[in-house]
């Protein structure tokens, strides 16, 4: 347990540390240009690190055995909010849109905040999947994995081309119900869309996979 406790402080110091380098980057080209153009991607790292805390909870409520109920509003609330995390990969399309600075510090910049971003979404998912994993069994844990990355993935395309997000289904939900049901009546209309959808629905898994067989290593080596 005490190993495990390490391993979960090292991990949050480290994502912490990432996000405390990212938003310097975006401080001194702030400070640099006299713009703060790219005040954006502070505000979007924030909400990525909604679902990977959600997920921090709904974990430990599980562990310690806490109500069905408080797992399924946390699971839901996390659901919701996990889109901010990987949709932080397409704020990439910006590079170039912005001068002031030279394009290979605004690529490192953008790539760093994408780069945390997708990590704390990825390592949510981990959290919640072990959950799914010890509770279903293996089959059943990986499967539901799937539908939940699909989900995340059309999250991020409507945040990323209809520029809605989570808060929508909290503070606007009828704009959000509006929108779906105009574009599930013809689904096929919207082929770029689904295209976007299934595309970064592939990259989730095969980055999630990685992440999930790089922290197998560890136990392997410890034997």
């Amino acid at each position: 347990m005490r190993r495990l406790s390490d391993r979960r402080v090292a991990t949050i110091f480290a994502l912490v540390l990432a996000s405390g380098f990212c938003f310097a980057l975006v401080w001194l080209r702030a400070w640099r240009t006299g713009e703060n153009d790219y005040g954006f991607l502070v505000w979007n790292l924030e909400l990525a690190w909604i679902p990977f805390i959600v997920a921090l909870a709904f974990y430990d409520s599980w562990r310690r055995g806490r109500p069905r109920w408080l797992l399924v509003a946390l699971g839901s609330l996390w659901l919701l909010f996990l889109p901010n995390a990987p949709y932080m990969v397409t704020d990439l399309v910006h590079l170039g849109r912005i001068s002031g600075a030279p394009l290979w510090y605004d690529g490192a910049m953008i790539s760093a905040f994408a780069g945390t971003g997708l990590l704390l979404g990825l390592g949510s998912v981990f959290l919640v999947h072990t959950v799914a994993l010890r509770t279903l069994g293996p089959r059943l844990g990986w499967a539901v994995l799937l539908p939940v990355l699909a989900l995340c993935s059309a999250g991020v395309v409507l945040g990323r081309f209809a520029r809605l997000n989570s808060w929508d289904a909290l503070v606007r939900p009828g704009r959000l119900v509006e929108f779906i049901a105009a574009h599930a009546a013809d689904p096929l209309a919207s082929r770029r869309a689904l295209a976007a959808t299934a595309g970064y629905a592939v990259f989730l898994v095969l980055a999630y996979v990685v992440l999930y067989t790089v922290s197998s290593l560890r136990p392997e080596l410890e034997r």
